[in-house]
């Protein structure tokens, strides 16, 4: 009986696929709200589009806190410069931008990109090694830290362009809508979800399908052990704060160009909506950021539609449903 027992494979955990189905169940509430089916599917797609927005720039905040334990109220400021340094990049390729073809288009919006990316990721290097390391540990230290960096980095935006909205044009490709009857949606929205899609999935398969992945999520689990075994989890901490930096970046790029303008003070508004979105998903859960992103866009996008005037605060209604359903949201991967 022993070594049949011992012959079993391990028990697989339960998989909770009730957060995943909030987004479907919200969707299949509205359609007799809203009326009109194309309005809906409308909706809909804008709700997508902006939830992979928002899950590009929490979804590095939620990593930092889920592995480093670190409360980074300064976030936003990668997401501003991000936004800053692709409007430098596509300054003198206005006539790229301009032009009525994809690949031309997307051969300026890429470097831009990624430049972006490198350039809010080598800030949280200068961030992480000066703000943050010294206060490991010290969450009201870190927040004050955290805090007094964002207000720096917005001040140095003031002082290097000035308070004034820069106008960051879409390109000409991106204009427009895809038209299926009476439906139409924004190309724009179109290429924002499948870039927010390839990111949530290029994170999944590094977190599970690597060693790196396996050590991030050790160490979510049990530092000390991790340490223990040999593994510099300094290092860890380091490519990991960075990433989250980078993928800042992005969604500040992909962010401006959805507003089509860029402005010192762009972070303060995102900063609380990205809190709200880590909160809702569980503080360190990729998948809950995901989810939490789609439910925090589909509120906004069907309440700003429905009820115009509880716009404003639908987003703290749905984080307070939630933490009354799940105190550690949706998707809780650590204790703290």
């Amino acid at each position: 009986m022993t070594e049949l027992a011992a012959n079993d494979p391990l028990p697989k955990p339960k998989r909770d696929i009730a957060p995943i189905l909030l987004p479907v169940a919200l969707a299949l509430v509205v359609i007799p709200l809203v009326g009109s089916p194309s309005t809906w599917l409308t909706l809909t797609a804008a709700s997508l589009a902006m939830g992979m927005m928002i899950f590009i720039m929490a979804s590095g905040l939620t990593l930092v806190f889920g592995l480093m334990d670190v409360l980074n109220f300064g976030h936003g400021a990668f997401i501003a410069v991000g936004a800053y340094v692709a409007t430098l990049v596509l300054a003198p390729f206005a006539a790229s931008i301009q032009a009525d073809s994809l690949w031309t288009n997307l051969a300026v919006l890429a470097p831009a990109a990624l430049l972006s990316m490198a350039v809010s990721g080598a800030l949280g290097l200068i961030v992480e090694r000066v703000l943050i390391l010294p206060v490991y540990g010290q969450h009201l230290k870190q927040i004050l830290m955290t805090t007094g960096g964002l207000i720096v980095a917005e001040q140095g935006l003031y002082a290097l362009w000035g308070p004034q909205i820069i106008p960051m044009p879409l390109p000409t490709s991106l204009r427009g809508s895809f038209i299926f009857g009476d439906v139409a949606i924004a190309k724009y929205r179109v290429l924002a979800t499948l870039i927010g899609l390839a990111v949530f999935i290029a994170i999944q398969l590094v977190l599970n399908r690597t060693k790196l992945g396996l050590l991030i999520r050790a160490g979510v689990e049990n530092r000390e052990m991790v340490e223990a075994l040999g593994y510099r989890i300094r290092r860890l901490f380091l490519g990991v704060f960075m990433t989250g930096s980078a993928l800042a970046g992005l969604g500040g790029v992909m962010w401006a160009l959805y507003r089509e303008q860029v402005h010192a003070s762009m972070s303060d508004d995102l900063t609380v909506l990205i809190f709200i979105v880590v909160i809702i998903g569980g503080l360190g859960s990729i998948g809950g950021c995901f989810i939490g992103a789609i439910l925090v866009a589909m509120v906004a996008n069907y309440g700003g539609f429905l009820v115009p005037k509880l716009a404003l605060v639908s987003n703290i209604l749905l984080m307070v449903a939630i933490l009354m359903w799940r105190p550690r949201g949706l998707y809780a991967v650590t204790s703290r």
